[in-house]
């Protein structure tokens, strides 16, 4: 995956991203602002870095996540995870997770899997590698700081079928205009430069 891009090509592509105007969250068709969901994970703050093991660097794991009670009316929940700052035309999307029980009230580690037509009340989506589950932050070397912004989604009854497995596109479209709330958090992550190799015996600077 862009874990194997080269450092020399990240850096040329550091100026290329989706942009956070593109994501979900901020889709016309969802009607703009909502009432704010609280979004939280204990495995890292808002803004701040991911731990290696939910990447392609570590086991590849979702993180953990619990929200707060959402507004009265909500039939279901939807999780959509994308990656802001993909150097391609639109948001990378790591995860899609539809009808949530409205009472759910967090996911655990690990439980964005493959599953199918869905188990358990809700259904794991595909990705943008068209693979159900969670695909592992793996941002170019050298191309910057990437946004994972982890998106929560209330749901009044009504909202559409978005069919078994479903993608970002077919779920923004069930979703509009039935969106009651939503909350956001937001991971970064990032790979530095490739380390420079200098003569043998040479001291590494402090």
């Amino acid at each position: 995956m862009l874990e194997h891009v080269p450092s020399w090509l990240g850096k040329a592509l550091s100026g290329l991203r989706a942009g956070a105007d593109k994501l979900a969250i901020v889709r016309p068709e969802l009607g703009g602002e909502f009432p704010a969901i609280d979004l939280m994970s204990p495995a890292f703050a808002d803004g701040a870095r991911l731990p290696d093991r939910f990447t392609a660097d570590g086991d590849g794991v979702s993180p953990p996540l619990v929200w707060g009670e959402p507004p009265a009316g909500t039939a279901r929940l939807v999780l959509i995870v994308e990656d802001a700052d993909a150097p391609t035309p639109q948001p990378l999307v790591h995860a899609v997770v539809w009808d949530l029980p409205a009472d759910a009230g967090r996911l655990a580690e690990g439980a964005i899997v493959a599953d199918g037509d869905g188990a358990g009340g809700r259904d794991v989506g595909r990705n943008s590698y068209f693979r159900e589950g969670w695909l592992p932050p793996d941002p170019p070397t050298g191309h910057g700081t990437h946004r994972y912004a982890f998106q929560l989604f209330a749901l009044a009854n009504g909202a559409g079928d978005p069919g078994d497995s479903p993608g970002r596109a077919a779920v923004v479209e069930a979703m509009a205009g039935h969106v009651l709330a939503a909350g956001v958090l937001i991971g970064t992550y990032d790979r530095g430069e490739a380390a420079p190799v200098g003569p043998v015996g040479a001291v590494a600077p402090a």
